[in-house]
């Protein structure tokens, strides 16, 4: 029997590398066959195949385009054309939840005739008894775990297993893998909130609404196996995209070289005298925000989507130290949150002052003020920055607050009686002009600031 169909269902995406070049595929699923594998685009370099991949699973996972937009404009200005128009489509039919496929590809087996002992699939029993999800009139919600334990004390763990009523597989069925059925203990203790004998590595959750007009279906009904993508090696990630040396550190001493008045500091009223932003300073400054800024990228990889709760904060680095009304923001979002750490970064190196451009950035600054000084405390006696230029505004935390800014207004932010205050319509907000602060307007540039390139990219 040949299938006619012409359109299938993309449930995944998936590379393949070889010594002359990487190809992404795409996983579909069809209606009337099997799974079947056809070719995205093929690319010289596995790097943007690996990075094709992640843009791809997450405009699936969402159905929206628009959350990939920055990160796509960079990888395809990075690509030839062809590959990177490719990528385009791609993206755009990923986002739409069908994927062309030509008809009569697919060769599928007929079923046989059901027996007269066993009934067809069309006359099992309805939502009482096994119910497809188009039947249920309420909304579904798939929820899947993942654990991960390091067994550190295998017969203290198989104690606590038999104490709870497990038998181990007979010898017979067990592998040589695992000869004491090892897999079977944990599983019989998984519950427990403090398995015996392990150490937890992992342990996530992901949930989802599942939708018949996705394509989604309950997992008895299911004609593909129920995947659940978890995040994937962020550390892994997080070292992989690192250069492989460290970026020289800027010259300090010569981008913001220090100027001595005639005066000598002793005219009070001398108009020469201002403050200066010191080389010491500027070093500080420019390590807080690439630390912070390498936490956001790891923060945005782990928490994807996810919502920021109080349960979770201690778990972060970053976006827990934000005003509570970005802790529902998207891994967009985020990440463009860690670039505004890069482009104040960025600023320094190049010897301007890291003057905020938009609000994003203006929370960036505040944070590496207050983790600036932290960061004298570790430098061993030893280190390059005691060997740049002294001078008496070195370390002047507070006037970088108050002349680095052009107003605090995102710190009102922080003030719970004074919920709602983000909103320019607000009462308060209008008293004290102070604009949109809501999270979606963090990255629109201030009229009377300089705007950064939309085509910078990403560093991550």
């Amino acid at each position: 029997m040949i299938s006619s169909s012409s359109t299938a269902r993309a449930i995944d995406f998936l590379c393949e590398h070889t010594a002359s070049k990487s190809r992404v595929m795409a996983l579909l699923a069809h209606e009337n066959g099997p799974s079947s594998l056809t070719a995205v685009l093929t690319c010289k370099e596995p790097d943007h195949a690996y990075e094709a991949v992640d843009i791809l699973r997450r405009v699936l996972a969402r159905r929206d385009a628009t959350t990939v937009e920055d990160e796509l404009r960079a990888l395809t200005a990075e690509m030839p054309d062809a590959p990177a128009s490719s990528l385009r489509h791609a993206v755009v039919q990923a986002a739409s939840g069908t994927w062309p496929a030509d008809p009569e590809v697919l060769f599928v087996v007929p079923d046989p005739d059901p027996s007269e002992d066993e009934p067809a699939l069309d006359v099992l029993p309805g939502p009482a008894g096994h119910p497809r999800l188009k039947d249920l009139p309420g909304k579904v919600v798939r929820i899947a775990h993942l654990h991960e334990f390091h067994i550190t004390d295998e017969d203290a763990l198989l104690r606590a297993a038999v104490d709870r009523g497990w038998e181990p597989l007979p010898a017979s069925e067990r592998g040589d893998d695992d000869p004491r059925d090892v897999i079977g203990a944990v599983m019989t203790l998984t519950e427990d909130p403090d398995l015996a004998g392990t150490q937890t590595l992992e342990e996530q959750s992901s949930a989802e609404l599942l939708s018949h007009d996705d394509g989604d279906e309950l997992a008895d009904w299911s004609a593909v196996p129920v995947v659940t993508r978890f995040h994937h090696g962020w550390r892994l990630r997080h070292q992989r995209t690192r250069p492989a040396a460290e970026a020289q550190t800027p010259n300090f001493a010569a981008l913001f070289a220090t100027k001595d008045c005639a005066c000598g500091g002793e005219n009070e009223d001398c108009e020469e005298c201002g403050w200066q932003l010191t080389p010491r300073t500027a070093d500080l400054l420019h390590t807080a925000l690439t630390v912070l800024a390498d936490q956001a990228y790891d923060d945005a990889q782990r928490l994807g989507d996810q919502f920021l709760s109080d349960a979770d904060s201690a778990t972060w680095e970053v976006f827990d130290r934000m005003p509570p009304l970005t802790w529902t923001a998207d891994h967009r979002w985020r990440r463009r949150m860690a670039r505004a750490f890069d482009d104040l970064a960025a600023d320094l190196a190049k010897g301007d002052w890291p003057n905020p451009t938009c609000t994003a950035e203006e929370m960036a600054l505040h944070l590496a003020i207050e983790d600036a000084p932290t960061y004298l405390e570790d430098r061993p006696k030893d280190d390059d920055h005691h060997t740049l230029p002294e001078h008496e505004d070195d370390y002047s935390w507070d006037s970088c607050s108050d002349l680095l800014f052009q107003d605090h207004d995102v710190l009102m932010l922080f003030h719970t009686p004074l919920s709602g205050i983000e909103h320019p319509e607000d009462v308060a907000n209008q008293a004290m002009g102070m604009g949109d602060l809501r999270e979606a307007a963090w990255f629109d540039p201030f009229d009377n600031r300089s705007t950064r390139d939309p085509r910078r990219g990403f560093r991550r």
